[in-house]
C-alpha cells in the first residue's frame, strides 16, 4: 500500500509541476526597473522641484516612464521616499535614467535600483468618446 501512496504523491507533484509551467508560460514577464529614491538633504526649493517634475514628465513623454510617485511609511505622515519605474534594456540604461534625475544630480537624493519582472495584475480605464475624458481605475 505504501508504494501506491508514494506513486500517487509523485503523480500529483508531476501534475502540479506541469500546471506551474503552464501558468508561468502565460505570464506577462515584462522586465522593468524600479528606482527607489530617498532624501539625503531636504529643503530643496521650487526650482529643484520643477526640474524634478519636468524630468519625470519628459521620461513619460518619451515612453520611458512606466509609473512614478511618492511612497509613505505606515507609521509616518507624508511621503518618506519616492519610486519610479522605467522601461530600460539593462541595469546600465536604467542607471543612466536614475543618474540624470535632477534631485539625484544635485545631491539632494540617493537611490536604489532594482530589476522587476511584471507578471500579474491588471489595468482598468474608461474612455468616454462624447467628452473625450479618461478615467483610470
Amino acid at each position: 500500500m505504501a508504494t501506491k501512496v508514494g506513486a500517487d504523491a509523485k503523480s500529483k507533484s508531476a501534475d502540479s509541476a506541469a500546471a506551474v509551467q503552464a501558468i508561468l508560460g502565460k505570464l506577462l514577464a515584462k522586465e522593468l526597473y524600479i528606482i527607489i529614491t530617498s532624501p539625503l538633504r531636504g529643503n530643496w526649493g521650487p526650482d529643484e522641484m520643477l526640474a524634478h517634475l519636468e524630468h519625470q514628465v519628459e521620461l513619460e513623454r518619451k515612453g520611458v516612464m512606466f509609473g512614478a510617485g511618492p511612497l509613505q511609511d505606515a507609521d509616518k505622515d507624508g511621503p518618506t521616499r519616492g519610486m519610479f519605474i522605467v522601461r530600460a534594456k539593462s541595469f546600465a540604461e536604467a542607471k543612466r535614467f536614475a543618474d540624470a534625475e535632477p534631485l539625484h544630480k544635485a545631491g539632494h537624493r540617493t537611490y536604489k535600483l532594482y530589476k522587476w519582472r511584471l507578471n500579474e495584475g491588471s489595468m482598468s480605464f474608461t474612455v468616454n468618446y462624447s467628452d473625450q475624458t479618461v478615467r483610470i481605475d
